[in-house]
């Protein structure tokens, strides 16, 4: 138990803090509608009542709070500057003689309690529901759009997607290439990557903007009202996997917070049939979303329109008359053949190709011709 003299002396040095933070300091504006109290409560089982202390929830969260308001990325700099600064101690709660939590805390917790218990999803949601209940969100129409985020992973420790990997035992692995492994385990990828990473296989290899590297990309779900972020969701810096995530966003939303767009802009990344047919048959949602035309081709071979649709014999007829279909045997299994870019693949036959006098016109560099059907592939889940 606390002594009546140190009682004292803690009191009067929160008062002391509480003079040396300027009435106009951002973190006074944010501690005036931050409350931790539910969240302390949300995660009570996940603490144990025996053994050493525990660091309390809510001071790690408002250390992490200060390190995202001031773009602290080192946890260990954060400590530093926490123990340092007088408002950083009265935002966190800490008196002038409190010990500020080790920066090992962070990610013990981060890969542990936090991630077992989706602390910062339940964290978000409740300071957004603030801002509903403040009227700062309408809800009537939504925006999204995907950053790309640089993964932690060297360009020199990439293979070929095609080169047969060794990963070794599952125990001995790093965390990221157990959950790659797992995925794998429960559904096998449509189609091979151009790179794996050996360290973090679940990045993707991308080229967008200069040298190629590996992300991953962050999804975000804003409300047009006053451009508040109404929900976050990672992927891979894929099309498909960010109009996925943009499926998850509009569904999550709608079930834990019950706000249900009418309209949603997005870029032309959100421009396939299967997006638009989702928006529109299953969401009732009008989209604002450029529609992703790829059929006319610039390189003077023959475009999309060129080859003719047979809906009954799930087929495309080329120019010289040939058939081009998805699958040319039959497999055990039945296949979707909807590939991760949601477009289903249609093939010509090989021997067709070989002698066809339009092929200087139609696949000059490869040994038979592919056409995507954007459409099809709506039928599928």
């Amino acid at each position: 138990m606390m002594g009546p003299k140190l009682a004292a002396r803690e009191r009067t040095e929160v008062i002391n803090l509480e003079e040396f933070v300027p009435h106009d300091h951002l973190l006074r504006t944010i501690d005036r509608y931050l409350d931790l109290a539910e969240f302390r409560k949300y995660l009570k089982s996940f603490y144990s009542h025996i053994g050493r202390p525990s660091v309390d929830p809510e001071l790690i969260i408002r250390v992490l709070i200060i390190g995202y308001c001031y773009g602290i990325r080192s946890e260990r700099r954060l400590c530093d500057e926490v123990h340092l600064n007088l408002a950083y101690r009265w935002f966190c709660h800490l008196g002038i003689h409190d010990r500020v939590p080790d920066h090992s805390t962070f990610s013990k917790n981060r890969h542990g309690r936090f991630r077992d218990s989706d602390a910062f999803r339940k964290l978000f949601e409740s300071v957004l529901r603030r801002r509903i209940i403040e009227g700062l969100v309408g809800g009537e129409g939504f925006a999204t759009d995907a950053s790309v985020i640089k993964a932690d992973a060297q360009r020199q420790r990439a293979v070929p997607g095609t080169q047969r990997i060794n990963w070794g035992e599952a125990n001995h692995v790093s965390r990221p290439v157990r959950k790659y492994l797992a995925a794998l385990d429960r559904a096998n990828p449509p189609s091979l990557p151009k790179y794996v990473s050996m360290t973090d296989p679940a990045a993707s290899w991308s080229a967008a903007s200069g040298p190629a590297f590996f992300t991953y990309s962050i999804n975000y779900l804003i409300d047009l009202k006053d451009g508040i972020i109404v929900d976050v969701e990672p992927s891979s810096s894929t099309h498909a996997a960010e109009s996925k995530a943009t499926r998850i966003m509009i569904d999550r939303v709608e079930q834990r917070l019950h706000l249900k767009p009418h309209r949603l802009i997005g870029d032309t990344a959100y421009g396939t049939a299967a997006m638009l047919g989702w928006l529109i048959k299953d969401k009732g949602v009008e989209p604002q979303v450029p529609v992703w035309d790829r059929s006319l081709r610039l390189d003077g071979t023959f475009s999309a329109g060129d080859f003719v649709r047979q809906p009954e014999a799930d087929q495309y007829l080329c120019p010289d008359g040939k058939a081009l279909r998805k699958e040319w045997r039959a497999f055990t299994n039945p296949r979707t053949h909807v590939t991760k870019a949601e477009t289903i693949l249609y093939h010509s036959s090989q021997m067709d190709c070989k002698h066809c006098r339009f092929k200087p016109q139609c696949c000059p560099n490869t040994p038979t011709r592919q056409h995507a059907n954007t459409q099809a592939c709506t039928q599928y889940p």
